[in-house]
């Protein structure tokens, strides 16, 4: 029977020992009810928490083979509401806090992306000539968007993938909204830099000339990850000075001479992956986020390995950051209660629509 809704005024000042304690207990009293999913990017206070981790290509293909009811998700909006178009009708995914947000989504919005494609069918024929493809990072309309004009989401991890696929359906990519993954995964397939143009959603036909979007394969979107966008050269420049054997592992949303100059650039299952096999007492340079960064530093110092993260300044996701213990409890203390808070629920249409696009990732993943 339903009861009234915890507020969560009576959360807000408790101790993050007290949230964990009751956290436990929750997840004990639920049991099978829910599943908790964590993105390697959450902060260690809420991640242990995790019964499952990834990043979002990861993420996204467990969502389909849960059996619990609710689906709670350590990360941001996007990331939940893929979860609510991939699970079935009858499952429930909530957020523990509809603040975490993404800095990187929110640099493209459905009324610039239509705007967009007025613009280039000026120019082109649209439909014809382009695929667009969104990052996963991104509002669930945008997917939607892709899905009504034949077009796919990718992750950072199948992007390459992705990119081959759309270009043997068009000649050319319309990506948004993070422009260093699509130019660097565009780089590693042998597209030259002037071929990948940048489209400006704020300026008359992107700051572009015709002749530049004729001519054009990638048109990138501007936006960028503000996290990955602090990665520098010279951070690169100095680990190599100080550990000359060491080696340098970057994400592909990092600035394009970053990954020209790191030893080996993939997704955050890449980077985990390639540094957990390393050998022992190997040193490494990461460019990706502060606390997946610090989890892994302290993971591999019994095999005497070095992982120091490459900028200077503290720079977490800090939209991640906003799921904290004391949302969490409240939110798994509402959902015994049978009264989940934060649920996210995406439109029929715009689901049906975004799930084409998903399922074309998917498929080809």
């Amino acid at each position: 029977m339903n009861t009234a809704t915890i507020k969560f005024d009576a959360f807000e000042s408790l101790k993050n020992e007290d949230c964990q304690d009751r956290i436990i207990e929750a997840k004990k009293t639920l049991g099978d009810k829910i599943v908790i999913l964590g993105h390697h990017y959450q902060n260690e206070t809420v991640y242990r928490h995790a019964d499952y981790s990834g990043d979002s290509l990861k993420l996204a293909q467990y969502v389909q083979n849960l059996d619990a009811k609710y689906i709670v998700f350590l990360g941001v909006h996007f990331m939940a509401e893929v979860s609510n178009i991939l699970s079935r009708p009858e499952q429930i995914t909530v957020l523990p806090d509809l603040s975490a947000g993404c800095s990187m989504a929110d640099m493209a919005n459905l009324a610039k992306v239509e705007r967009t494609y007025r613009e280039l069918s000026k120019v082109l024929d649209f439909d014809k000539t382009i695929t667009p493809i969104t990052y996963i990072n991104s509002a669930a309309d945008l997917k939607a968007f892709c899905g009504e004009h034949n077009g796919i989401v990718c992750t950072s991890t199948n992007a390459p993938n992705v990119l081959d696929w759309a270009f043997k359906k068009r000649e050319k990519v319309l990506f948004f909204p993070d422009q260093n993954l699509g130019r660097w995964t565009g780089h590693k397939m042998g597209i030259a830099i002037e071929d990948m143009p940048v489209w400006d959603p704020d300026l008359p036909l992107g700051g572009l000339t015709e002749k530049q979007i004729l001519e054009s394969k990638v048109l990138l979107w501007k936006g960028h990850c503000a996290v990955h966008q602090m990665f520098r050269l010279q951070h690169i420049e100095k680990f190599r000075e100080l550990h000359p054997e060491g080696f340098v592992i970057s994400h592909p949303e990092s600035p394009f001479e970053v990954c020209q100059n790191s030893d080996y650039v993939g997704s955050t299952e890449f980077i985990l992956n390639t540094i957990t096999q390393a050998k022992p007492n190997t040193k490494w340079l990461v460019g990706t986020e502060l606390n997946l960064v610090n989890r892994l530093a302290n993971e591999m110092k019994p095999e005497g390995k070095l992982v120091q993260f490459m900028s200077h300044v503290v720079c977490e996701c800090s939209t991640m950051a906003r799921i904290d213990p004391q949302h969490l409890s409240w939110t798994l203390e509402n959902i015994i209660k049978d009264n989940p808070v934060n649920i996210i629920s995406v439109p029929k249409k715009e689901a049906e629509l975004a799930k084409l696009a998903l399922d074309r990732m998917l498929e080809i993943s």
